[in-house]
């Protein structure tokens, strides 16, 4: 039986010191927690370890995989620069073995930022190493356009929230892109998979209490994981 509120896997991400836990710790952004509360879910922070995900996924009504720090340019062939930040190769290896398993099972995933660029690379796509202007505490409006129906978000402009100096190059095996940024940067995909999944390059969690888009985005995505183990 599905419990009443989706259980929603978000793999943490390594820190090296954290105020609460004195010394190396495993976290999530509480503002992404809170929005798949607000959205009716029950965020599940998991250790980000490639091996475990098959039992896992059997536990869970859905995916988040949140933003974080860089991958490591190596693992989609692109070459390194100065403000790579934070590379942690388990972290990579976590975060694309959870993305190519969640999606071969058809478990809905919603990606964001770094999860949305870690979902490009595990099918095949690149990511532009350092954006010559980076979206680092940057609002803009975004057209919503063909993203509508994927996403449930009924304006035609959402009001985003973004935090990246990197994004997709050249785009993975079925992903398509749905909006864009004026200045070309791919803000929302789909993702040809058995079960709902979609990326944005945004962060959801940064204004949901005053975008009632990004609102609709997570109620989107956590009715298709109230389905999941129906």
């Amino acid at each position: 039986m599905t419990p009443s509120r989706p259980l929603i896997m978000v793999p943490g991400r390594f820190a090296e010191s954290t105020s609460v836990t004195r010394w190396q710790g495993v976290v999530n952004a509480r503002g992404l927690l809170e929005l798949i509360a607000a959205g009716g879910g029950e965020p599940l922070t998991v250790l980000p370890r490639p091996g475990h995900w098959l039992e896992l996924l059997d536990q869970v009504d859905g995916v988040v995989l949140p933003g974080g720090s860089d991958l490591d340019p190596a693992v989609y062939g692109g070459t390194g620069h100065p403000e790579v930040y934070g590379v942690d190769s388990d972290q990579d290896a976590g975060d694309l073995s959870l993305a190519r398993e969640t999606l071969a099972r058809g478990v809905p995933l919603l990606a964001v930022c770094r999860g949305f660029q870690v979902v490009n690379v595990a099918r095949g796509g690149s990511l532009v190493s350092h954006m010559d202007s980076p979206h680092r505490h940057t609002r803009m409006r975004l057209p919503v356009g063909d993203f509508a129906s994927p996403s449930g978000i009924t304006a035609p402009e959402i009001e985003i929230s973004c935090y990246h100096h990197q994004a997709i190059d050249q785009v993975g095996e079925g992903i398509t892109p749905l909006a864009w940024t004026p200045d070309g940067v791919i803000e929302a995909a789909v993702i040809d998979a058995p079960g709902y999944a979609v990326g944005v390059q945004w962060h959801p969690e940064d204004n949901y209490a005053t975008e009632p888009g990004q609102r609709e985005l997570i109620a989107t995505f956590i009715g298709q994981a109230a389905h999941t183990r129906a």
